[in-house]
């Protein structure tokens, strides 16, 4: 387990209390020596600071840039969380689902040109609201989003199920994304089959026709039955097949393991228990060790193939309301405790979770689930084991009315900083879905942007996972250009720990220094491509106005150098 993020000196009300440390969303690089580590042995070093030690690597004995004077990694993966005036550091991102075409492709069967032109648009749409990470759902009902050996193409592509879309989907994604220095987030469903509930309707290789003992019927869909083993190997296996394959930032799964009740209808998993339930004393116990199982596993087995992938998971907002749990949230809502069967606060307390994304789809004030009263007490859940808080947003209830406070969301985001200072650090916010970013339902999205997302942020970096030692370049040059201001950028780490990207930092006028603690000096980032020389254009340099800049060195984890000597420009 993760140790508290911090030691709170501000008395939390009752309600925001998880008291003690024990046990709706709609659809239609090398590993190093740090990997033979436990993960919870590699969490521990790492939050009592002797990473470094376990990985073997100083960045003295490794760069030599040191000995020319460069300001080395400042360490600056620190869990603090943002202040109300200090939003440098926050995740700020957006759900593409494709399961059902919700938002991309926003049709089966276009061609891949069309295709790839609508996932660039959201990229483009997110850059515009300076959002940094993207959630893409790859494998929305037990199939693919790349040419897995595990299961056929996604349906959502082509619309027949096993049609190759002609090129590879999640290839391009990820490349797309990184090139506008934006996170990517594989999105997978686990035990989601089918959205109908015919298995002669898959195609005749699918696993789930290959394997009929694995799979039951219920509402309406198809599911893996999450209690067979061999069922959940399969799981694993095909979303490992992604994560060893493409360089995906993180593993994010949503809200739905065992399925949502259905009114009138029985989980057909009693054989299931027959078979695998010794020990338990009840079937839902037995549900929820099989979930937990699966979750932990799937934790470990992330890190052990990509040390520094995030591993993540959005459940339902709620995990249990105080009437029936006194550990519970102040709510009166369903409880994905009792109904999917997830321990969500286990899962946070044992630090399987990089990230926590509670589904908080509420208003503020609504009695049966106030966002007031869930953020608070995430917060507070979360810090106890230093996984980062992330609040899902339900950006899509500006477009069906039922928000209808025009300032909801930035609201929230209010609430979410104050949260920050006195309860536990909120590291950021999602919004679901992403064609709701660009259609702006009611001004929502344009208002969080223009009260909170005025400056580019970087991504908070995680300080359990492994930093690669950048260092600060060298800014060899800025000098006006026709569109804006021209940098050239000079990486002088070693070629094991060259920075992944760059953050730029600029003042106006003359100045000796640039302070790149104050978020309004951020102006952006920039993907490195290779070899030690970057450049970027700052296209909102006023003309005539002089400028002195600085940059900075990031890893892929998000960990950034000291800063650069600054560079003014007249």
């Amino acid at each position: 387990m993760r140790h508290p993020v911090r030691t709170e000196t501000t008395p939390m009300p009752a309600w925001a209390r998880t008291r003690s440390l024990s046990p709706e969303r709609q659809e239609a690089r090398p590993a190093g020596p740090a990997a033979g580590l436990g993960r919870r042995e590699f969490l521990t070093m790492a939050a009592a600071g002797t990473a470094a030690a376990a990985i073997g690597v100083t960045i003295a004995a490794l760069d030599p840039a040191t000995a020319l004077g460069a300001t080395a990694m400042t360490g600056n993966a620190s869990p603090e969380p943002p202040s109300a005036l200090n939003q440098k550091r926050e995740l700020r991102g957006m759900w593409i689902a494709s399961v059902a075409n919700i938002d991309w492709p926003s049709a089966s069967g276009l061609d891949a040109e069309a295709q790839k032109a609508e996932f660039v648009r959201h990229l483009e749409v997110a850059r515009e609201n300076r959002l940094n990470a993207v959630f893409v759902q790859v494998r929305p009902t037990a199939d693919a989003m790349w040419d897995s050996p595990y299961e056929p193409w996604s349906q959502y592509l082509t619309g027949t199920q096993g049609v190759d879309p002609g090129y590879d989907p999640l290839a391009f994604m990820v490349e797309e994304a990184h090139r506008r220095n934006i996170e990517l987030h594989a999105w997978f469903n686990p035990y989601r089959v089918s959205m109908q509930p015919d298995p002669a309707q898959l195609v005749a290789d699918h696993p789930a026709r290959q394997h009929p003992d694995w799979v039951w019927a219920y509402g309406g869909r198809l599911y893996f039955d999450p209690g067979i083993p061999e069922a959940q190997e399969h799981i694993q296996r095909a979303i490992l097949h992604a994560v060893e394959t493409y360089d995906i930032d993180g593993v994010h799964f949503d809200d739905y393991f065992y399925p949502y009740p259905v009114a009138g209808e029985t989980l057909p998993d009693a054989a299931t228990f027959e078979r695998y339930g010794a020990g338990f004393d009840s079937i839902e116990d037995w549900r929820r060790a099989n979930v937990d199982r699966f979750v932990e596993t799937m934790s470990s087995r992330v890190k052990a193939a990509k040390p520094w992938a995030k591993f993540g998971i959005s459940p339902f907002g709620i995990w249990r309301n105080s009437s029936t749990d006194p550990l519970g949230s102040d709510t009166g809502g369903s409880q994905s405790y009792d109904d999917q069967f997830a321990d969500t606060r286990k899962w946070v307390l044992e630090g399987w979770l990089d990230y926590i994304n509670p589904q908080i789809y509420w208003q503020i004030g609504l009695a049966v689930a106030d966002y007031a009263a869930l953020v608070p007490w995430w917060a507070e859940l979360a810090a106890q084991s230093g996984t980062q808080l992330y609040v899902g947003e339900a950006l899509y209830k500006m477009s069906s009315g039922v928000f209808t406070d025009p300032d909801e969301l930035t609201n929230h985001l209010d609430l979410c900083r104050e949260v920050s200072r006195d309860v536990g650090p909120v590291h950021g916010n999602v919004y679901y879905s992403a064609v709701h970013v660009p259609a702006d339902p009611q001004g929502g999205m344009s208002r969080v942007v223009a009260d909170h997302y005025q400056q580019p942020a970087l991504v908070p970096p995680m300080p359990h996972l492994p930093a690669d030692p950048v260092v600060s370049p060298v800014l060899a040059n800025a000098r006006r250009v026709d569109g804006g201001v021209r940098l050239h950028v000079a990486d002088i780490g070693v070629r094991i720990a060259r920075a992944t990207s760059f953050a730029v930092y600029r003042v106006r006028g003359v100045a000796d220094s640039v302070d790149t603690d104050v978020p309004t000096n951020l102006v952006g980032t920039f993907r490195a491509t290779g070899g030690r020389i970057q450049t970027w254009l700052d296209t909102t340099a006023e003309p005539g106005t002089p400028y002195t800049y600085a940059v900075t060195a990031l890893d892929r984890v998000w960990n950034e150098s000291g800063p650069s000597r600054p560079s003014t420009v007249r």
